[in-house]
């Protein structure tokens, strides 16, 4: 993860949130030090040991804190993730920013590794551009912490032609030719195809990468045959947790899925200030 970025990203975060000042935290006139626990109250996978450390480091550089956890770790119910030491008033005015992060890309990382274990090694999870704007470096970043792969970052790192490029192109073949005459060698071409006959243009024109979009495990096991080894395989459109299985046993390469990050469920994960009075 980009460090630099990381702290950019944060930085503004907290300043939306925080403002010209945490109004709460004000009533704290002492400078009181407390410690606090960062729980686990559900299972899955932890994903955002950096969010915790830089944010309250960006907070109150006098904060020490202290992970128990890995990312990419399987957590447990009820498991202690971290413990922060620091002056009360500066841990509570970054408690809500930074578990909020946590929480979602956790809950990324989970259904990731849920996706990934349904797979069972037999083709590779990865994502889509379906995020959040401002955060696809983040969650493409908890993707990764799940044992999923990451698909293009942007626009601007991959050439692919879906069916309204398409539709602008006589055919396949132009359409690639005119994308290898722009762009040059270094940039790969995927092609999005819907029907065998576009798999076979897709393969004659010599794509990159050939994605089978909304097509039926049997069509993909059918349609593969046309496909030589040098050509990256994708499945993709509507895929579900149930039937990665399915997809799975095609012998497709990778199984993009944009749930993964566009309507994931977060993980819940508290922050709890020893002795401190519950509500």
């Amino acid at each position: 993860m980009n460090h630099l970025l990381l702290k950019k990203q944060l930085q503004e975060f907290l300043i939306e949130d925080i403002g010209t000042g945490d109004l709460s935290a004000a009533l704290f006139e002492d400078e009181t030090e407390i410690s606090a626990s960062i729980i686990a109250k559900e299972s899955g996978t932890f994903a955002g040991y950096q969010i915790l450390t830089l944010g309250y480091e960006l907070i109150d550089s006098s904060i020490k804190t202290k992970l128990y956890v890995k990312d990419g770790d399987y957590i447990q119910r009820g498991m202690i993730l971290a413990e922060i030491r620091g002056r009360r008033k500066s841990i509570l005015t970054g408690e809500r920013v930074l578990l909020n992060l946590l929480q979602r890309l956790s809950g990324i990382a989970t259904v990731t590794a849920q996706a990934v274990s349904l797979a069972n090694g037999r083709t590779r999870i990865c994502d889509t551009r379906k995020t959040t704007p401002g955060l696809r470096m983040l969650e493409k970043y908890a993707v990764r912490c799940g044992g999923g792969y990451n698909h293009r970052f942007g626009l601007y790192d991959t050439v692919m032609l879906k069916d309204n490029h398409l539709a602008g192109f006589s055919s396949i073949q132009e359409a690639i030719e005119t994308a290898r005459e722009k762009l040059g060698h270094t940039i790969k071409i995927e092609v999005e195809t819907e029907t065998e006959k576009q798999v076979l243009e897709a393969v004659s024109a010599g794509a990159d990468i050939i994605m089978f979009d909304n097509c039926t495990p049997e069509e993909i096991t059918q349609r593969l045959k046309h496909v030589p080894q040098g050509i990256v395989t994708e499945a993709s459109g509507g895929i579900t947790l149930d039937a990665i299985d399915a997809y799975s046993r095609t012998g497709v390469q990778y199984i993009s899925l944009g749930f993964l990050t566009h309507s994931n469920k977060a993980l819940d994960i508290s922050l709890n200030v020893k002795g401190a009075v519950k509500a």
